[in-house]
């Protein structure tokens, strides 16, 4: 027999209340757990440790532009399957998947709109595309926000995010390369200043083109900028390769890179750089 019994009930007991789904989320770098509402306010940054989660068109669109002045175009180029290719599954349902999981209408999302007042012609990867892997719909899609602004007569402001060129269109792929660096040489023959922004990761064929062709290069802190990964460099080479290789404030400190800005003042950052462009 117990030696202690309860006379009255003063201990209400209730089931635990469940928190709702998708308010909050995990820093992959610490381990924090942060309130997506705040996480939305610090321009998808940690709280604690600064790491710049990754983010795509929708989002960076919010970060820059003045509210609602953001307009989305060419929505209806869709990629096709010249190739008939086929890897662990056909291409054309790699593509299905990607547009229904992402959101988005493909790696490459441009429009336009203004920045602290300024029209700009602008385009943004969207990395959880197959990667932010750049198809020919990239290579089109970045040819035309380039004649947009041309057109308005507006600088061109595009970031990137992306594993590299897509190997399922091979080199209608590779292609894309050397049409969105003519498409740069327009803008440049207009007068009008280009401005790339790296963020993580930055890759392949993209960072071996209209990447790294900018009149301003902007880079995100720590973020991954390079050809090839540092593992498949340092297997080819059998050296270890220096600490930090590859990371934004490396490429800084060798030239590639002009500036480390951090995402709660990127907008700030690049309306002062269109400002001093004369934009």
């Amino acid at each position: 027999m117990p030696w202690f019994q309860r006379k009255s009930k003063n201990i209400q007991e209730t089931t635990p209340r469940e928190m709702p789904d998708g308010l909050w989320t995990k820093c992959d770098a610490c381990g924090e757990i942060i309130y997506k509402k705040q996480l939305e306010e610090l321009a998808f940054t940690c709280p604690k440790c600064d790491n710049h989660f990754r983010i795509g068109s929708k989002q960076y669109a919010k970060v820059l532009f003045d509210e609602n002045s953001f307009v989305e175009t060419d929505t209806n180029v869709r990629s096709a399957d010249p190739l008939g290719f086929v890897d662990t599954k056909p291409y054309t349902d790699r593509l299905r998947e990607a547009y229904r999981r992402g959101g988005t209408s493909d790696a490459l999302t441009v429009g336009y709109g203004t920045i602290e007042g300024r029209t700009v012609s602008f385009g943004c990867m969207n990395f959880n595309f197959i990667g932010g892997s750049m198809g020919s719909v990239v290579g089109e899609k970045f040819s035309r926000a380039a004649k947009r602004a041309i057109e308005m007569n507006a600088p061109l402001v595009v970031i990137s995010a992306s594993g590299g060129a897509r190997m399922q269109e091979a080199a209608f792929s590779l292609m894309q390369m050397a049409k969105t660096s003519a498409a740069l040489t327009q803008v440049a023959d207009a007068g009008l200043p280009y401005i790339s922004i790296l963020t993580d990761p930055t890759t392949g064929g993209v960072s071996a083109s209209y990447a790294m062709l900018g009149d301003i290069i902007i880079a995100e802190p720590k973020a991954l900028i390079g050809f090839a990964g540092p593992r498949v460099i340092e297997q080819t080479i059998r050296k270890k390769l220096p600490e930090g290789f590859q990371s934004a404030e490396f490429q800084q400190q060798h030239g590639f890179a002009d500036l480390i800005v951090h995402r709660r003042d990127l907008r700030r950052q690049l309306a002062q750089v269109l400002a001093l462009l004369g934009s």
